[in-house]
């Protein structure tokens, strides 16, 4: 049995459509920990649950792995055999620049977006909470952040709108002209649905309303903006006072059905309905799409939109590789000794997360 190794398994958007994605979408990440955090021989991990991704970082043998992949199979009630087909497998050095190079949002669906690179922190600092990093995770994803920082000091990645919000944003615009005098409902007050709600404000819609579960998120977020507010259960029933609807909730499943949506446009017939769906799993009705005078768009459709865009950030991809292949060559050459050696402090599980920043110190 060959000794303990970094290595990082997943799918993302690369490998697997919206519909396959939203099968793969963690609902309790908490759960997942759990079950990792009982593989034999798996030293480190951490886990990355995102709309267009879902990844696991470790440290272990290839028993361990093959351990991991099959627990987060038989959670998420998907075919080992299927899984195995869109799944992809990097170790060594070429997983931590894979790190490297979604931190800084080169692998993302939106070249050089800015989401992901919060979702990688908040990643780490749940891996951190459980104690679950250890020498060389602490070590690689620190690394990896200084990494995503430096390039888009360095290089004009994240030059322009990018960002689902802002693709969103300029759909609208497309569609409605100015938005001045479009109604925006925003189901939703998360990271996403507030960034979008932001977004819209920007772009001049006066009347902008946001609608979540949480009460007191829904009020501060839409205090902070100047927004009405919304009761969640009344979504159906206004549906039809709106034009353009961003939806981005972490519901398990669509929280607009498509008969919801056929009884607003009866009372509309004449007015276009934007439906923005930003969810993952989604929260729109695929069907709503055929309906007259509805345009829905999900996360693979601004992705698609978003891919045309791309024209002047497309020149420095090169550019960033070479600088993040660079830093990985490097950290490599610090890490591959202790893997090598197999050495007592190379990361155990569970151990105290204070001990755990201060082993990563640069």
């Amino acid at each position: 049995m060959s000794g303990p190794g970094l290595f990082v398994i997943g799918a993302s958007h690369h490998q697997a459509p919206l519909e396959v994605r939203e099968r793969l979408a963690l609902v309790s990440e908490g759960g997942l920990r759990a079950d990792l955090a009982a593989v034999p021989g798996l030293r480190e991990f951490a886990v990355l649950n995102t709309c267009n991704r879902v990844e696991f970082y470790g440290v272990g043998d290839l028993d361990a792995e093959k351990s991991a992949q099959a627990a987060y199979c038989a959670r998420q009630q998907f075919s080992a055999a299927d899984f195995e087909r869109i799944r992809f497998r990097l170790t060594g050095r070429d997983a931590a620049l894979h790190l490297f190079e979604v931190a800084s949002g080169l692998d993302s669906q939106l070249l050089g977006e800015n989401e992901i690179f919060g979702q990688v922190k908040e990643a780490y600092a749940a891996a951190q909470s459980c104690g679950s990093t250890g020498a060389v995770l602490n070590r690689v994803f620190q690394k990896a952040f200084q990494a995503a920082k430096h390039v888009r000091t360095h290089t004009r990645i994240s030059s322009g709108r990018v960002s689902v919000a802002n693709v969103a944003v300029e759909l609208a615009c497309d569609i409605f002209g100015s938005l001045a005098t479009a109604r925006v409902l925003v189901l939703g007050t998360g990271e996403i649905g507030e960034g979008t709600a932001r977004a819209f404000r920007s772009r001049g819609a006066a009347d902008l309303a946001v609608a979540g579960r949480r009460l007191e998120r829904v009020a501060e977020v839409a205090c902070d903006l100047g927004a009405s507010t919304m009761h969640f259960d009344e979504r159906n029933s206004r549906l039809a006072d709106y034009d353009v609807v961003v939806c981005s909730t972490a519901a398990p499943g669509a929280v607009l059905a498509a008969s919801a949506i056929a009884a607003a446009m009866k009372e509309r017939p004449a007015r276009p309905l934007l439906l923005i769906d930003l969810a993952l799993p989604r929260d729109v009705e695929p069907s709503a799409a055929d309906l007259q005078n509805v345009f829905l768009y999900n996360l693979d459709d601004l992705g698609r939109i978003a891919e045309r865009n791309r024209t002047a950030r497309e020149a420095e991809i090169g550019r960033c590789k070479a600088l993040l292949a660079q830093r990985a060559d490097a950290l490599w050459e610090q890490l591959r000794p202790a893997l090598s050696a197999a050495a007592p402090g190379v990361g155990a599980p569970r151990r105290n997360p204070d001990e755990a920043g201060q082993a990563a110190s640069p």
